[in-house]
């Protein structure tokens, strides 16, 4: 009897229905955000960042669980032990950068669209908006949490191209909400992750969507290789533009020392089949991206879920199961390898 390999989701990575806060954890999530967007729209960015950053490294010192995920993550892309200071040193940065891009997620609605636009260097937008335009085809952006991803979305949109982001509306619906109706009056669409009608419609419209896929570490993704370990990212973008036709790019932004982004990207490219080892290949492609990015702004990464493997043993399943997508086999899916 042949078995089935599981069939790949494309639903979000960080879906955990177990973690849904209570309803008094949300109703004073939005009071706060609501409060504290308003008092930034007028209160100075740089000293407004100083003060949310005490908060924000005073959490990853305080939250045992956070500190150790956080570790873990800059303890790859130093390639050394967790225990090593300079990890310490790099998390306790990354938390400080991380509340720059929540001062700068909140002003976001009261900028004016030509300060976004002057805001962006470097020739990342021209390049995949121009190949966009010349293929014909719908596009799927790549990108993880570096630097600021909203305030480049909004640029995008707001030049009148067809912008979509997929985004989590599982976890606090209402600030999902906030977030949506501030997108939208850049002309930004938001599709809800579990609405793959609108995705597909959206792709098949030949239209910009841009998907995160540094979400945290699931075991049914797609095993690649990430600053020389196994781990796993989502299936959807290459799946996506297998189904679809749709080009990829990856999308590098990082802050600068004046407070611009730097935006780059490398030429955007199409996934001819749906099998196997163009899933893990191409998934691959954008895994060498997501590294570049990192790498050349570690502190800004602020994805503080764990990104790797808690094993060794999963690590070798993971690197087991690649072999076998690229030999054309079926994905056997999580534990493969792990047997003995």
């Amino acid at each position: 009897m042949t078995e089935t390999a599981p069939k790949k989701s494309l639903e979000a990575p960080h879906r955990r229905l177990e973690q849904t806060p209570p309803r008094v954890v949300e109703i004073a999530a939005v009071i706060g955000y609501r409060s504290l967007a308003a008092v930034l729209r007028f209160a100075p960015p740089r000293l407004s960042a100083s003060v949310i950053a005490l908060g924000s490294r005073a959490s990853y010192l305080l939250w045992p669980s956070k500190r150790r995920f956080s570790n873990g993550n800059f303890a790859r892309v130093l390639g050394t032990s967790p225990d090593d200071p300079r990890v310490r040193r790099l998390a306790l940065r990354a938390y400080g950068e991380y509340a720059k891009y929540m001062v700068e997620l909140m002003r976001l609605p009261s900028r004016p669209v030509a300060e976004l636009e002057s805001n962006m260097v470097g020739d990342g937008i021209d390049l995949i908006m121009g190949r966009w335009a010349e293929s014909g085809r719908s596009m799927i952006i790549t990108a993880g949490h570096v630097g600021n991803n909203e305030a480049i979305a909004a640029a995008i949109a707001s030049r009148g191209y067809p912008s979509n982001v997929v985004a989590d509306d599982s976890t606090f619906p209402e600030i999902f909400e906030i977030l949506r109706q501030e997108r939208e009056q850049f002309g930004l669409h938001v599709i809800p992750w579990r609405n793959l009608k609108d995705l597909f419609k959206a792709l098949r419209n030949r239209e910009v969507v841009a998907l995160l896929v540094d979400w945290g570490y699931r075991a049914d993704g797609v095993p690649v290789q990430l600053f020389g370990s196994w781990t796993a990212l989502p299936a959807g973008p290459a799946t996506l533009a297998a189904k679809t036709g749709a080009l990829i790019a990856p999308l590098a932004i990082r802050r600068t020392a004046e407070g611009r982004f730097y935006v780059e990207a490398p030429e955007p490219w199409t996934v001819a089949s749906g099998d196997p080892a163009s899933i893990q290949a191409n998934t691959q492609r954008i895994a060498d991206w997501l590294e570049l990015t990192v790498g050349a702004a570690p502190e800004q990464w602020y994805s503080f879920k764990p990104i790797w493997p808690a094993t060794a043993a999963e690590e070798a399943s993971l690197a087991a199961r690649a072999a076998l997508m690229q030999a054309g086999e079926p994905d056997p899916g999580p534990g493969h390898g792990m047997e003995a």
